[in-house]
């Protein structure tokens, strides 16, 4: 039986969004304020709970299910979000534009140098996903969506390392490997 789509998984959510990252909650009151993009935002919870707090957001995933849910919640609550459509291998960040990016549980390493530069100076990058040691636990198995050890601060050392961190956390519900990293554009 095929994998299914991102559509068909965002279609069979019944809440429409979620509780947000706790990595984002733990941060939010150290973030830099402004103007923030949500890579793959998926079901939006990490973009409502930006807007929430005072952010105007992009947000882009390549779900059409996805996009259509947030943005019908974002117009239903008069939330300052912009919400594209997008195949995030092939889209183009806007240079110097951004004041923080999240990017959860997402992993496209070609991303990485528009990442950085879509970055204002002084913009913060607040960024988790899987590590190599995920498929021990569960999904994703293929290792292109897994970060090697170190990976994830190699890739952003060139910004100024906040927080780093490489771990296996245990909840009732799952376990995850990731890999943590909050960063900023000197």
């Amino acid at each position: 039986m095929p994998e299914k789509t991102w559509d068909e998984r965002y279609s069979e959510l019944c809440d429409p969004a979620g509780e947000p990252s706790l990595f984002l909650r733990e941060n939010i009151h150290g973030l830099t304020r402004g103007q923030a993009l949500d890579l793959a935002m998926g079901n939006g919870r990490n973009t409502l709970f930006l807007a929430l707090h005072g952010y105007a957001v992009d947000a882009i995933d390549s779900s059409r299910v996805a996009v259509d849910r947030l943005r019908s919640l974002a117009k239903k609550d008069s939330l300052p979000i912009n919400v594209t459509q997008a195949d995030l291998s092939s889209y183009e960040l806007q240079d110097k534009r951004y004041d923080l990016i999240i990017n959860f549980y997402f992993l496209e390493r070609a991303l990485i140098p528009q990442i950085k530069g879509a970055l204002k100076k002084g913009g913060m990058l607040l960024f988790e996903t899987y590590t190599t040691e995920q498929p021990h636990y569960g999904h994703p198995h293929n290792p292109d969506y897994l970060l090697k050890p170190n990976e994830l601060i190699r890739s952003f050392a060139d910004l100024h390392i906040i927080f780093y961190h490489e771990r296996v956390v245990q909840s009732p519900e799952e376990t995850k490997a990731l890999a943590s990293l909050l960063a900023q554009k000197v």
